[in-house]
């Protein structure tokens, strides 16, 4: 609060705290937007911001929950919203656009008709050029057209708009716009991601297609190529004296798939539903029948898997293990459907997809029986223990990163951190068939008895965004109501950092996890 209040002016008022409200600006400065959402409806009013008196006026009314971002260019408004269309709902985004000036009622149109399997993951505007980031079947594209877009032809074919693609590598499957705060620029920045490139920082230039980047962590080539036996001795020498590497014209994107390999796999679930998993691998020590593997997932608030490349799993790479990613149901990728069908009532079915794809890993001896980890973080320890206790006998080892282990009575405490936000992820206590549906799924509550259990090791923090007691708990009743294998540890550490910014104990923390699983599964 700045200043006196006694001269302020009401523009919104939102009583109900079910309701959740929303402000930006638009890139051109022009006008404020106002989201209001809950599960029953979303609205988009919009704020002159050179009149900001003037009061709000809605622009945009849906029912139930959408993603509503709403620019302006040049008297026409776009709206990027992933709403249900005629009643149906829909699993991506898509453009609208309408005039700022109206007499009648807003009508908004769809602005581009896409190829079948094309969905528009993401767009960002600048003065003279839109950037869409658009997904192919599974293959991520960056490209832009040149604005103002052509009106009163209705849709528009963007093949017909000579859009210019930015060349990327087929293994990306992550593509952030950066800020790109400067509307006038004909710059934009990105964050290009892929399982097997270090994160690549790129400035495009819309206006003529160029493209550099500028930031992106150096793996050291020659190095590996030394580790892996693949250099010659007179390279070996030439390239010792710095061992830093020189960007080539054939890898301009510094992608390591000259040592790393990637694969994508759909895999059936318990009720024939496809879950799509990725792994990644060493070429030179992928065997039949002989990896280790590890597993990640998460599977909830309809959030994207992360599947960027880490360096500190390269040790792992580099002993042999295949790092596999399970996008179940909850998390993000395939739309709201995908989101809900994996939550509160329906969480079962994200544990039923970690499971089955644990078993294909296995089944097409991808990863060796009996040297199977799973890891989780916050939501995805939820995940993975669930999945351990209802098969114990899939997995070596876990590793249960500050998770959320008792459901049942956390969320009985409304007064904790985000509780109130997690009700419509995991179901609402207060509710009678909410209640039993998460203690059929609670990691706490549903401990196998006299059962040998995987090695595990759960952290958490007292950060009061966790809660401590639940990692401590659990680990108390697993000692207590599985059999003694001394070869399998349940081991709790309650120091861990969460600060991501803090890099020096973010790599503590992976040595201690990597020296974890080489001591339990080997390599």
């Amino acid at each position: 609060m700045i200043g006196s209040v006694e001269d302020d002016v009401l523009l919104l008022e939102e009583p109900n705290d079910n309701v959740y409200v929303n402000l930006r600006h638009t890139k051109d400065f022009q006008f404020v937007t106002v989201n209001t959402f809950s599960t029953t409806s979303s609205k988009v009013f919009l704020i002159d911001a050179a009149n900001p008196l003037s009061g709000l006026t809605l622009i945009w009314e849906c029912e139930g929950q959408a993603h509503c971002i709403v620019e302006h260019h040049r008297g026409i408004l776009y709206l990027f919203t992933d709403a249900s269309k005629d009643g149906q709902s829909v699993d991506h985004h898509y453009l609208l656009r309408s005039p700022l000036s109206t007499s009648g009622p807003r009508i908004w149109e769809n602005v581009f008709v896409l190829e079948e399997d094309s969905v528009v993951e993401d767009v960002d505007f600048s003065d003279k050029y839109l950037a869409l980031i658009i997904r192919e079947g599974k293959n991520f594209r960056i490209c832009s057209v040149t604005l103002p877009l052509p009106v009163g032809k209705g849709e528009l074919n963007l093949k017909e708009l000579n859009p210019q693609f930015l060349p990327l590598p087929q293994s990306v499957t992550q593509i952030s716009p950066g800020p790109n705060y400067d509307f006038c620029s004909t710059t934009m920045r990105f964050t290009i991601s892929s399982p097997v490139m270090p994160d690549a920082v790129v400035d495009y230039d819309l206006s003529n297609g160029t493209w550099n980047i500028i930031q992106q962590q150096n793996l050291l080539h020659e190095r590996t190529r030394i580790l892996y036996g693949t250099a010659s001795s007179g390279r070996i020498n030439q390239k010792l004296s710095s061992l830093i590497d020189v960007e080539s014209d054939n890898n301009p994107w510094n992608e390591l798939s000259e040592f790393y390999g990637w694969e994508h796999y759909d895999v059936p679930s318990h009720d024939g539903v496809m879950v799509p998993l990725t792994i990644v691998y060493s070429h030179s020590h992928r065997k039949e029948n002989s990896n280790p593997g590890l597993l990640h997932g998460h599977g909830a608030y309809g959030e994207l898997l992360d599947k960027r490349w880490r360096s500190e799993l390269k040790s792992l790479l580099d002993r042999g293990w295949v790092i596999a990613y399970a996008d179940v149901r909850g998390g993000g990728g395939r739309g709201k459907k995908w989101h809900h069908d994996g939550r509160s009532a329906k969480k079962q079915n994200a544990i039923e997809d970690y499971i089955a794809s644990a078993r294909f890993l296995m089944d097409k001896g991808i990863v060796k029986e009996d040297k199977l980890a799973g890891w989780g973080y916050s939501a995805g320890g939820l995940l993975v223990a669930s999945a351990i206790n209802q098969r114990p006998d899939l997995f070596r080892a876990a590793i249960l990163k500050v998770p959320f282990l008792d459901p049942t009575n956390t969320l009985l405490y409304p007064i904790l951190p985000l509780i109130a936000a997690d009700y419509e992820e995991f179901g609402y206590p207060g509710d009678v068939d909410d209640f039993n549906a998460i203690r059929r799924y609670s990691p706490y509550d549903n401990i196998p008895k006299d059962t040998v259990f995987p090695a595990v090791l759960v952290t958490s923090s007292f950060s009061t965004r966790f809660g401590v007691w639940e990692a401590a708990k659990w680990a108390a009743r697993v000692r207590e109501r599985t059999i003694y294998d001394p070869e399998c540890p349940v081991l709790l550490n309650l120091t861990t950092d969460i600060v991501e910014e803090n890099r020096y104990l973010h790599c503590k923390e992976s040595a201690l996890e990597t020296a974890f699983l080489l001591k339990v599964v080997g390599s």
